[in-house]
């Protein structure tokens, strides 16, 4: 397997397929797990904010949200275990893309939200982008690369008028740019933040950007699982970057699996 800049293996195939059938097979067979372990987390987070903002139905926007898969958890009460089996499952090999399509809509138009909120996703992939707003998981979708591209004046009025971001797992690749470009998007208006990060990805360069735009930062205390290593080798050079960074790694990343720490971000007043 090729590695990426990282020293992890490069996946970025099953993010650019028509269809989340690669992206789930390949993910499965890792035990990619971190969007059910984050559901619980979301869910107060967005709970805490209606209180304290008197919202009823805020807007999320999911960065790195690929095919959807934190709005299919979050708004309609899926579990990954069940996403797995609907799009790795024998049954559907043979389904063409528009067969999928229509099998997911008919969830997405039949079930009830298990959450009252619309969900944005922002993704540079613009087939995981289509397909999770196509199938109606997402409420809407920004597609673009704002690590290396000023939003243009539809996607920042896309952008603009959000209530909260959220992310699992795509920081360390996104940085403080994409984020500072969310956040002015916004024309004053500061969205709460959280964030799973990778150990491997050091939060502080983030959470400055975020202080000089009036946001505290506070670290969850807890530890979460995102997937295996997929090879010896990968295990090997994540390992080396978590000891250059100064984290230890015994008896977490050792034990052959990605550990991501929850970071919240909100504004100071």
């Amino acid at each position: 397997m090729r590695v990426d800049t990282t020293g992890k293996v490069s996946l970025d195939h099953i993010y650019t397929e028509p269809d989340p059938r690669a992206y789930f097979s390949t993910l499965r067979e890792l035990g990619y797990i971190i969007p059910e372990l984050a559901k619980p987390h979301f869910r107060r987070f967005i709970d805490e904010y209606r209180r304290a903002r008197g919202i009823a139905s805020p807007t999320v926007l999911d960065i790195g949200c690929s095919y959807g898969v934190n709005a299919a958890l979050l708004k309609y009460g899926l579990t990954m275990r069940e996403l797995y089996d609907r799009y790795g499952g024998d049954d559907v090999r043979h389904l063409t893309r528009d067969s999928l399509l229509a099998r997911d809509r008919e969830l997405t138009r039949s079930v009830e939200p298990a959450d009252d909120v619309r969900i944005l996703g922002l993704d540079a992939s613009e087939p995981a982008l289509s397909y999770a707003l196509e199938a109606g998981f997402l409420d809407g979708a920004v597609h673009a690369d704002l690590e290396n591209e000023e939003p243009t004046e539809q996607q920042r009025a896309r952008l603009a008028g959000i209530d909260l971001v959220i992310s699992t797992g795509c920081l360390g690749y996104v940085t403080e740019r994409t984020l500072s470009r969310v956040v002015a998007a916004q024309e004053g208006r500061r969205p709460w933040m959280a964030h799973f990060v990778l150990r491997m990805f050091p939060f502080e360069p983030i959470a400055e950007v975020l202080a000089e735009a009036g946001y505290e930062t506070v670290r969850h205390d807890g530890l979460f699982r995102q997937r295996r290593f997929a090879t010896p080798e990968e295990r090997a050079s994540v390992l080396d970057r978590l000891v250059s960074a100064g984290v230890d790694p015994a008896g977490v990343e050792t034990d052959g699996w990605f550990y991501a720490q929850l970071h919240i971000s909100k504004p100071c007043d």
